[in-house]
């Protein structure tokens, strides 16, 4: 039984076809600032290295930083 947390900014983004596409990247660092994040996010959708369902990347649509704490209560025995 342990308490575990975890964080992660997912960066979602517009597609030419009208649908969203995110990308989730565990870790980030603790003084992640916006502009520095969407230089980042500009920087692939100029690339066009992404190759998606739904067409190219065309748009930044939502930054997020997630922070999920778990706290596991029953770990079943080892065999």
């Amino acid at each position: 039984m342990a308490l575990s947390s975890t964080k992660v900014v997912r960066l979602t983004f517009s597609t030419a076809g009208g649908k969203t596409f995110a990308i989730t990247i565990d870790n980030p660092k603790e003084d992640l600032q916006p502009a520095e994040v969407m230089a980042a996010m500009n920087s692939l959708i100029d690339s066009d290295i992404f190759l998606t369902p739904s067409g190219a990347l065309t748009g930044i649509r939502d930054i997020k930083v997630i922070d999920t704490t778990t706290n596991d209560l029953y770990d079943p025995p080892q065999a």
